[in-house]
């Protein structure tokens, strides 16, 4: 039996250089970083919010209230990890994942590898199995103007074999 779950998330992008930041748990250089309570990884928000949806558990705004001041500046590979404790709680496993990053700030490809590198990593999956995906807004809209950015993502959970 399998689940599918999809997770959207959006972060403004503000020039801030001494906050970092942070994508699928990377410190990416830049002079930019992302608006959030978290440390506003808007790919690992994405990617917990299609696991939590494949679960019917909500979202990470109702497991991490952007104002419980208990969690100012959580770093979301713990956000992630927590989905997935709670996947494997319920008797799931996940399967892979496929993002698609929506933003001209900063550029993906230069570092595509090394956030599917580190993604893997925070899922415990093989890379094989983890997709990130980067396109544009074309100049349109807030996206087309780097005022943030936004990343859509898509798990598939597996009911594990016990």
């Amino acid at each position: 039996m399998f689940r599918v779950g999809n997770g959207i998330d959006f972060h403004k992008l503000i020039h801030e250089p001494f906050r970092p930041l942070m994508l699928a748990g990377v410190e990416v250089p830049s002079e930019y970083a992302l608006l959030g309570h978290s440390d506003a990884d808007v790919l690992l928000h994405a990617v917990a919010d299609a696991i939590l949806g494949a679960l019917s558990l909500g979202d990470i705004g109702q497991h991490y209230p952007d104002n419980d001041a208990s969690i100012k500046n959580i770093s979301s590979s713990i956000i992630v990890r927590k989905c997935l404790s709670l996947a494997k709680e319920k008797g799931w496993s996940l399967v892979n994942v496929d993002c698609t990053y929506v933003g001209d700030l900063p550029k993906i490809n230069p570092i595509r590898a090394q956030l599917i590198s580190s993604l893997a990593a925070i899922l415990y999956l093989p890379e094989d199995c983890v997709s990130i995906k980067a396109t544009t807004s074309e100049g349109m809209g807030a996206l087309g103007r780097s005022e943030g950015v936004m990343v859509m993502a898509t798990a598939l959970l597996e009911k594990s074999k016990n």
